[in-house]
């Protein structure tokens, strides 16, 4: 069971009063509306007039005539994360250590650090929260309300919102936010951060670049979509990208990439987009590769049918290690209809997916790229045949991580994709590395 410590809220104003706060709150929110400006689109605006007002309360302070401010700039800061940003939750989304951030009720704000949870000190009323979330839908153009009682939005700095209103959730509304932290953008950093060795790095590099389909698993919060991110980033240049998402989260260099993300009803019950119709237009859009971000549903069907027509692509998926991906693979078609069955989906998941990456959290919170399998392409009795190319074993300096990641002496199949974009894939898992490749040091340090 995770230990949970208890965190300070990061209070800016302990000795100004909250009288005073309450009164320069009121003063700005009239100046906004004199000045006719939208808050949270011009911030600059709000923080001017916030500096100016707190400057004139405290030379006033000097005459007695008003309480004093203990620290100005920071009441200053306190009043803007009110208007132009997230109120009490601003200091947490500051804060560079905070990955994720979520509301059971209004006195049990937690937080995670370093893949630990916290409970803060933080204490909010039911309308704070209320108000929070109606601010944040605001800036997504998204909606929550009885018909419509959950929400998936991205907030202005990339952060993902995930909110279920009270009646679905007991007694209060749960808010989600997880933070966009950009750890790393190449599979150098990776290396870095100790999540995978540079031999492996180098092999998945090689397999982007010769256009293998690739499948990356893992549990909630063990790196996917940065993994996702830095595999997308290896993808040639003159390639054309499309990518379809449930919200917005991947963000890679790619000088012709088009994202593609979902939409809920309106009002009216119409208008839906869904992830499935963005797989489809995806591919009516001239792709060289398709990227989805996580596959959950029946949308899996029309992606392997995009991989199998011979369209090199990438997506995500929730499981417990690779063998499971693939099952959990052959499972997700079935959703799209009765006529869909196992006799068709495994072969053509086995003959679609040629490697699967399965990432994991370490005791420690390090994310770890766990094994690297490849798939052949053979079924036996109805089960899709793997070949393990990295795997972690126990044993050498790493063992508190749970063993270093090292070549099986596996293959990957088709390797003559690797031959036609140039790659020696002997010398590649020979640690050789992949020509025109970042160098990167031999040995990560721990994230």
């Amino acid at each position: 069971m995770t230990t949970l410590n208890v965190t300070a809220s990061p209070s800016t104003t302990v000795e100004t009063s909250h009288e005073v706060i309450e009164e320069l709150d009121g003063l700005l929110r009239v100046a906004v509306r004199h000045e006719g400006i939208d808050p949270q689109r011009d911030v600059e605006v709000v923080r001017r007039l916030a500096d100016r007002l707190v400057r004139a309360h405290d030379e006033r302070s000097l005459t007695g005539a008003v309480s004093p401010v203990s620290d100005a700039e920071a009441v200053t800061g306190e009043l803007v994360a009110r208007l132009s940003g997230f109120g009490p939750l601003q200091p947490f989304l500051d804060d560079p250590d905070v990955e994720e951030i979520w509301i059971n009720d209004p006195s049990r704000v937690f937080v995670a650090r370093h893949g630990r949870h916290e409970l803060t000190t933080l204490v909010l009323t039911q309308a704070q929260v209320s108000e929070l979330v109606e601010r944040m839908l605001k800036s997504s153009g998204r909606r929550v309300d009885l018909s419509q009682p959950f929400v998936d939005a991205m907030l202005p700095g990339g952060h993902r919102l995930h909110v279920v209103l009270q009646g679905i959730s007991r007694d209060f509304t749960a808010v989600n936010v997880r933070k966009f932290r950009l750890q790393a953008a190449r599979l150098a950093e990776l290396v870095e951060l100790g999540s995978l060795t540079s031999q492996a790095a180098a092999f998945l590099e090689a397999s982007v670049r010769a256009g293998q389909n690739i499948l990356i698993a893992g549990g909630t919060q063990a790196g996917k979509t940065t993994l996702l991110n830095c595999l997308a980033a290896a993808i040639p240049g003159g390639e054309r990208v499309i990518s379809a998402e449930e919200v917005f989260e991947l963000r890679f260099p790619h000088p012709d990439w088009v994202p593609l993300q979902t939409r809920q009803a309106g009002l009216e019950g119409t208008g839906e987009i869904r992830l499935r119709h963005l797989v489809k237009e995806a591919l009516r859009m001239r792709p060289s590769r398709v990227i989805v971000g996580e596959v959950r549903a029946e949308e899996c069907l029309d992606l392997l049918l995009a991989l199998n027509s011979g369209l090199p692509g990438m997506c995500t998926l929730h499981a417990n290690s690779a063998r499971e991906a693939l099952v959990k693979m052959c499972t997700l078609p079935l959703l799209a209809g009765e006529n869909i069955s196992g006799h068709f989906v495994v072969p053509t998941v086995a003959s679609s997916v040629d490697l699967v990456v399965h990432l994991g959290v370490d005791a420690r919170g390090t994310r770890r790229v766990n094994e690297i399998v490849a798939v052949p392409g053979r079924v036996e009795g109805g089960v899709i045949e793997i070949e393990p190319i990295f795997e972690r074993r126990d044993g050498g300096h790493d063992h508190e991580h749970g063993g270093e990641l090292r070549w099986t002496g596996g293959m990957p199949a088709r390797s003559e994709r690797y031959q036609r974009v140039g790659v020696d894939i002997h010398h590649v898992l020979g640690g050789g590395g992949v020509s025109g490749a970042v160098e990167v040091p031999r040995q990560g340090r721990s994230a």
